[in-house]
Formats: C-alpha cells, sequence, structure tokens
C-alpha cells in the first residue's frame, strides 16, 4: 500500500529480524549503514510506552548523490531509510519512502529519471527480501 509517498507492506518476521534482514542486505551490496533508531527503547528512556519499531539509515553516495547535484535540497530526505514497526495486533509492518514521490516532491529533472528509477528498483526488492 503507499500512502502520501510512503510504501509500506507486511513482513514475515518481527520488528528486530525484518530490520536486520535489510542490514544485512544493503551491506552485501555495498551501501553503508548509518544508523539503526530504536524508537521503542528512545521511548521506554522517558517512560512512555511504545510497541517495537526500528528505522535504519543506509545509503550509497554514487546513487544519492547525483540526486543532489540535480535539487541539492533532497538531501533533506536522503540517505535512504526503512522503518519495520509492530501494530496493536502484533503485526510486523515495513514502510519507505518511494524515490518516485521524493522526486516528485524535491522537483528532480528528468535527467536522473534513471537513478530514481534504479533506487525505487532496489528498494522495493529490499522490502521484499526481508519482509518474505
Amino acid at each position: 500500500m503507499s500512502d502520501n509517498g510512503l510504501i509500506t507492506g507486511p513482513s514475515a518476521h518481527n520488528v528486530q529480524d525484518t530490520i536486520d534482514r535489510i542490514e544485512a542486505d544493503v551491506k552485501a551490496k555495498g551501501m553503508t549503514t548509518f544508523a539503526r533508531v530504536d524508537h521503542a527503547a528512545g521511548a521506554r528512556e522517558v517512560g512512555l510506552p511504545l510497541r517495537p519499531t526500528l528505522l535504519l539509515i543506509f545509503g550509497n553516495a554514487k546513487g544519492g548523490t547525483p540526486l543532489m547535484q540535480d535539487h541539492q535540497q533532497i538531501g533533506i530526505d536522503l540517505p535512504l531509510k526503512f522503518l519495520a514497526w509492530e501494530d496493536a495486533s502484533g503485526k510486523t509492518w515495513l514502510s519507505y519512502n518511494d524515490p518516485h514521490w521524493l522526486a516528485q516532491r524535491q522537483g528532480l529533472g528528468h535527467a536522473v529519471d534513471a537513478n530514481v528509477e534504479a533506487m525505487a528498483n532496489a528498494l522495493s526488492a529490499i522490502a521484499k527480501r526481508a519482509s518474505a
């Protein structure tokens, strides 16, 4: 499903395993993992409840730089991110920004259409492998 540029689909794995699978995949493809953010742990630190919610921030300068050369402000949307989260029923979901939507939002030129398409295909494939 897609909602305002956000692509979300179910994962057959728990939140931790889903993010672990993604991280292994992106590293195997030569991408850099910049950070893992455990939102639930942060909530616990301030005494608030939050179901498992992990964010993986990753990327590859070779893929993102051409987009920033076209329109530097897309750097607010890069590096790429995957969010794995558990809903109230205990089901795990995986969400990420649709690169096509980001390109439209930032007004990227047609010169980087192939880059955006490659990024979209890569994210979709990573999400499918991690969620299966």
